[in-house]
């Protein structure tokens, strides 16, 4: 049955990145349940990425699953223009794939340790892969008056308690990369807002952490409690949407409280 929402993004074109498992599969479903219809980017996992588009599809979404390596600028400008070819347009991209990471403070490098490469794999992943989005969407979002990106950062930038230097270098420059295109673009009808989710469990990068870990990082939350790939949800969905029409080049952290500001 075709979905009746009468949600601001009905009918909404999104585009989510990594879309095949984890926070990126959730945030895919999130939309299709308020009427969008969403291409879900993958790199290799083609079976889980179709299952999300068969999830999304039962809520009515014309959902379709798209190979593309976010690394690679050419590869973004296809998938872009494969999207508008099958939609008509696109509205939304949320830039949510990153390289592989794995959260565990026993095996991460001390900075002396690290080569650049490690670095350069984390910058191309995470920011790289929201420069070649954000290239490859905006000749569309100029062309058509408007347009949305909201791009998975990390509370770690804010409040680093565990030192994964790679990781939080590359999330940090999505920062500073969505409040001077928050400021560049808002003449042009295109706002760019982020997400800073707190330690996401389960994901592929957090389900081997260890329980001692984990619950050291609860006591320290508000909330009391480590956040899921559902919680990411709302907020990605609000800054996607006219919900959120005066908000550009803002950070939504959602970490239950973990850092919130001193009185």
């Amino acid at each position: 049955m075709k979905n009746k929402s009468t949600s601001a993004l009905n009918q909404k074109v999104v585009l989510v990145t990594g879309a095949s498992r984890g926070i990126g599969a959730s945030i895919a479903m999130g939309f299709a349940k308020e009427g969008a219809h969403v291409v879900v980017n993958y790199l290799k996992s083609e079976s889980l990425a179709n299952d999300v588009v068969n999830g999304c599809q039962t809520y009515g979404s014309d959902a379709l699953a798209y190979q593309a390596d976010v690394g690679d600028l050419q590869a973004c400008r296809k998938m872009i223009e494969h999207t508008v070819q099958e939609f008509g347009q696109i509205d939304v991209v949320v830039n949510n794939a990153f390289a592989p990471y794995t959260f565990d403070p026993d095996l991460r490098k001390p900075f002396w340790e690290m080569s650049m490469d490690s670095f350069q794999s984390q910058w191309s992943g995470s920011f790289g892969a929201m420069y070649n989005t954000t290239q490859a969407v905006l000749p569309y979002f100029r062309a058509q008056g408007g347009g949305s990106i909201v791009s998975i950062a990390s509370n770690l930038v804010h409040r680093p308690a565990v030192p994964y230097h790679d990781y939080i270098s590359a999330k940090a420059a999505m920062i500073s990369l969505t409040k001077t295109l928050g400021v560049e673009l808002a003449t042009l009808g295109v706002r760019v807002n982020a997400v800073c989710p707190g330690w996401v469990y389960p994901t592929d990068s957090s389900r081997s952490s260890k329980e001692l870990d984990r619950h050291a990082l609860q006591v320290q939350t508000p909330m009391g409690r480590l956040a899921t790939p559902q919680d990411i949800v709302g907020p990605v969905l609000f800054l996607a949407s006219e919900w959120s029409s005066f908000m550009t080049g803002q950070v939504l952290y959602v970490d239950g409280g973990y850092t919130m500001p001193n009185a």
